[in-house]
């Protein structure tokens, strides 16, 4: 009540140009979806993905990311990538079986940010609203630890949908024969430091291609 007696309203602040706030939940925030690969490669295109992080290690890696994006890459796949595709719904099957995460083929955007760009392989949601997620890889070699590339894709993963931990599985072949009747998998935890990197070379890859349209 002011000093004459009279009720002040204290009227709410609003933006001033009514800015919707960023979509929490993953399901809000879904683009596209891998069954429709016109629609999914056309979105990815104009955004960086967790394939493009998984090179962003160095500067030069940054040049080269930006010119695939502008002028297209020469490779289409091989008879590993055809393997690798033609296995990873077995794979998901066996991660639902056993962990509890579901394949996923949607293109999720991170939050507040449309550019920054993942797929997937696997979501699970726990009791607790936790996030967990799953990334299938084939391989022809033995690992003794995940290959850093992939590490860089799984952390991009974690930032963009608000993920705790990645489940990494793996099945190697020798003449893309599986050797083990079961893959091998191990947990990656989501590392922020990590993150933090790879959103800023991620950025200077957008940066760079915003520059070339002014």
């Amino acid at each position: 009540m002011g000093d004459n007696g009279r009720v002040t309203l204290v009227q709410p602040t609003l933006s001033l140009w009514d800015e919707p706030l960023p979509a929490r939940l993953h399901t809000d925030r879904i683009l596209a979806d891998s069954s429709d690969r016109v629609a999914w490669l056309r979105a990815r295109s104009r955004g960086i993905t967790a394939t493009d992080v998984a090179r962003l290690s160095s500067p030069a890696a940054v040049r080269a990311v930006v010119n695939e994006k502008l002028f297209g890459s020469t490779f289409s796949g091989n008879a590993y990538t055809d393997h690798g595709r033609n296995r990873e719904p077995e794979i998901a099957r066996w991660v639902k079986v056993h962990h509890r995460i579901d394949p996923s083929t949607k293109l999720f955007h991170a939050r507040g940010q449309r550019l920054h760009l993942a797929t997937p392989d696997g979501v699970g949601v726990r009791a607790d609203g936790t996030l967990e997620l799953a990334e299938i890889k084939t391989t022809a070699k033995a690992w003794r630890s995940i290959p850093r590339s992939y590490l860089r894709q799984v952390w991009w993963q974690q930032y963009v949908l608000g993920a705790e931990r990645t489940l990494v599985v793996w099945e190697q072949h020798v003449d893309f024969v599986p050797i083990a009747a079961e893959p091998e998998c191990r947990w990656v935890d989501r590392d922020d430091d990590e993150i933090e990197q790879l959103i800023h070379l991620a950025d200077q890859v957008l940066e760079a291609l915003a520059a070339t349209v002014r």
